[in-house]
């Protein structure tokens, strides 16, 4: 955040100075980034997360095909698999986290959070970790506030985009905010909250961005449920006092070293990769195939 800091050492350096919880400079600054009063910023916040809640509940309850036919209902065929190798907790963080990712995939109403590629990932994360621990929606909203400013210091030392840094930029950077948002929602230390952020980046360090036919689908909607499942284990292994060893900044700058050597096949252009497989390639021609829009004989006279 330009306004405080750069990096996580300021951010924890200026709550141990000042006392302040971790959301409160965040919060600070989105008042004066926005020139908004702090009541107008909760409510906006509020919003969010009733669309977080919302694509939740839609990708679980009405018909999530997509254009391509690549999406196809995932997430209530999950939900209602007779065979499960999942705990009941674990495979409605992995339901939630895939269906709202579905309604992207379907035109449907989103957070970008940090983006549209990645808009599964905290709704999943934020619904479920209110549902197992019976959170109030304060307590989620100020964790929203710790995730946007982890995005932040992401966005400045190495990237949010796919186009520039791989899927570890998008799906990983929401990964890494969710677990950081679990870790302030559960109490853990301002220590704790960052081991699970760096921890996080740690395990989604050079995936890559290959969407199949150039659609934000596949593997991006499976990604989605994964990067939710890193980001419970990631905040466990930090709030219970594991050491990332490598310190959280150095992770970010570790990602952003990875995006910037990524080869450009592999950031986005539908070049490399799953995009790359023979099936990717046929279902790639059907999808253009299918957009193409064919003019009446009259018209092309």
């Amino acid at each position: 955040m330009s306004l405080l800091f750069t990096d996580f050492a300021s951010w924890q350096a200026h709550c141990a100075s000042t006392g302040e919880p971790l959301y409160q400079p965040v919060l600070a600054y989105e008042i004066e980034q926005k020139g908004r009063s702090e009541e107008e910023i909760w409510a906006g916040l509020q919003r969010a997360y009733d669309v977080m809640r919302d694509a939740v509940h839609t990708g679980l309850t009405q018909n999530m095909t997509s254009r391509s036919g690549m999406v196809n209902n995932g997430a209530k065929k999950i939900a209602a698999s007779p065979v499960t190798v999942l705990s009941p907790e674990f495979k409605k963080l992995v339901t939630r986290a895939l269906g709202a990712k579905e309604v992207n995939s379907c035109m449907g109403r989103v957070v970008a959070a940090p983006t549209a590629g990645a808009s599964g990932i905290l709704p999943g994360v934020l619904v479920t970790l209110q549902d197992l621990h019976k959170l109030e929606d304060r307590a989620i909203l100020e964790g929203l506030l710790v995730a946007a400013g982890i995005a932040l210091i992401i966005e400045q030392n190495a990237s949010l985009a796919g186009a520039v840094g791989g899927c570890q930029a998008e799906t990983g950077s929401a990964a890494a905010m969710g677990s950081g948002a679990i870790v302030y929602c559960l109490g853990g230390s301002v220590e704790e909250t960052f081991a699970a952020v760096a921890i996080t980046i740690q395990c989604m360090l050079g995936l890559v961005c290959d969407p199949v036919a150039g659609l934000v689908e596949v593997p991006c909607v499976v990604r989605n449920a994964s990067a939710a499942a890193i980001a419970f284990s990631s905040a466990q292994i930090a709030i219970a006092g594991v050491d990332p060893v490598i310190p959280v900044d150095q992770c970010v700058a570790a990602l952003g070293e990875v995006g910037q050597s990524m080869e450009t096949r592999y950031k986005e252009t539908a070049l490399g990769g799953l995009a790359n497989t023979t099936r990717g390639r046929e279902i790639e021609k059907m999808v253009l195939v299918q957009d193409v829009q064919i003019l009446p004989d009259e018209l092309d006279q």
